[in-house]
């Protein structure tokens, strides 16, 4: 019975959930772990009762919030959103479109530690884009209650913010600001946003916070989608200024979609700096 009444729930779940949602915004975090909270609260306070509680449009679907379930083997129990479709199936080895095995993460995690947080990448309805997402979750008995929130796109406000962070960083110490500019769990990371260095004598990379393999690599060979020689009119474009400005289409490594790209350059010394967000 139970069973029946969590397969109608994430029926309706499917028909009902709109399938245009707001951007992930900053304000997500705190609204997920609230959700979470409520979540968990009342699972204590229903047990399995609450499963098809979960499952189902009401309290637990906060705009592009919801709540899954899963037990400690890594069966989906419960899920007011996209990964109802798994209810009744093992997850634990299901990876991501990264190939990760964010799940069984989620279960090592639960089983040590009783609670945590795990990013993944998971279709959005918003866009119909994968997208980074984090997911809170906390283990009751042997339940695991997670909520999930997709990571806002970087904004031109937060790329010109962060330039302005790179720039002062490569005037104090170049050699310690491009080691931080290319540690991907540094804090010149943000969002979709990361600083890339390109040597003004040579051409070549000296820092990039997304593709760490172009470092070294001749920059001048790289074309956009479209063919263009973006890199080349970079570096023509900061020769007689100090700031320049350039568009062109580049692959979201967070989405993994060709997009437009804004990108917002700085000459320092020897350095040409850029920190690009996505248009669309």
């Amino acid at each position: 019975m139970l069973r029946k009444l969590i397969s109608t729930g994430a029926l309706l779940s499917v028909l009902l959930t709109p399938t245009v949602f707001a951007a992930g915004a900053p304000d997500d975090a705190p609204r997920a772990q609230a959700l979470l909270t409520k979540a968990v609260a009342y699972y204590k306070d229903k047990k399995d009762v609450a499963l098809g509680t979960f499952s189902r449009q009401g309290e637990f679907i906060n705009g592009n919030l919801y709540v899954y379930v899963l037990d400690a083997k890594g069966t989906m129990l419960a899920s007011g959103g996209s990964s109802s479709v798994y209810i009744d199936r093992n997850v634990a080895d299901l990876k991501d479109a990264a190939g990760k095995p964010f799940f069984r993460e989620m279960l090592d995690t639960a089983k040590t530690k009783g609670a945590g947080s795990v990013e993944y990448r998971w279709l959005n309805r918003r866009d119909n884009k994968v997208e980074r997402k984090v997911a809170y979750f906390e283990q009751v008995d042997d339940r695991i209650i997670a909520v999930g929130y997709y990571l806002p796109h970087g904004s031109a406000k937060q790329a010109k913010s962060l330039l302005d962070r790179a720039a002062a960083a490569v005037k104090e110490d170049s050699s310690r600001a491009l080691a931080a500019f290319n540690d991907l769990n540094g804090n010149f990371i943000e969002d979709d946003l990361y600083v890339f260095v390109i040597g003004l004598d040579d051409a070549r990379f000296r820092a990039h916070g997304a593709l760490p393999r172009l470092i070294g690599s001749n920059a001048l060979a790289l074309r956009d989608a479209n063919g263009k020689e973006f890199i080349r009119d970079m570096l023509n474009r900061v020769k007689d200024k100090e700031q320049a400005e350039i568009d062109y289409a580049w692959r979201n490594t967070v989405t993994n979609q060709v997009e437009t790209k804004h990108t917002f350059l700085r000459k320092v010394g020897n350095n040409l700096i850029g920190v690009g967000h996505y248009t669309n």
